[in-house]
């Protein structure tokens, strides 16, 4: 028999019961540069003793089951200190990434996927792509020293589009 008491069909959404939290570390990109933050734009410059990386702040969607995950994880990815996470705008007619004041896990406990604020993490060896949800194809991207980390539709071409995400254990 399927399902579960209260529902034999088995059809609904899965609840999820336990809290989770995110987990943190830095995050480079192929040319060494980390991600920090100078006013409210994150920015990647060369990595070195006197530049102190952002926290970044992972964790994955609660309802995978609602997007397309042949695309990859969906995760919500945000900073620590200021508490923001990034979020995919449609600003000039271009996707665009942003900073938003919002708490990681809010996104996290809503009752379905937020779609400006999810990337598909897909990884590859040690290295991932972060593709927006919001706007498929669109990767977070990193170019030249000290530039803004931006979303591109050129994967692989001049922006660099794959990143090691380091994990504090």
């Amino acid at each position: 028999m399927r399902g579960t008491p209260g529902n034999p069909a088995g059809g609904g959404r899965v609840v999820h019961q336990s809290m989770r939290t995110p987990i943190t570390g830095t995050i480079n990109d192929l040319n060494q540069q980390v991600w920090t933050l100078q006013g409210q734009i994150l920015v990647a410059v060369p990595r070195s003793d006197s530049v102190t990386p952002v926290t970044v702040a992972v964790i994955t969607c609660k309802y995978p089951e609602a997007l397309d995950q042949s695309r990859g994880d969906p995760i919500y990815l945000g900073i620590r200190n200021p508490e923001m996470c990034l979020c995919c705008e449609e600003v000039g007619g271009q996707p665009t990434l942003q900073l938003k004041e919002q708490k990681i896990m809010d996104l996290y406990g809503q009752p379905e996927p937020v779609k400006p604020f999810l990337f598909y993490r897909v990884k590859t060896g040690r290295t991932s792509t972060l593709e927006s949800v919001a706007f498929p194809n669109w990767f977070i991207a990193s170019s030249t020293r000290d530039q803004p980390i931006i979303l591109t539709s050129e994967l692989g071409k001049s922006y660099n589009t794959a990143f090691e995400l380091n994990i504090n254990n």
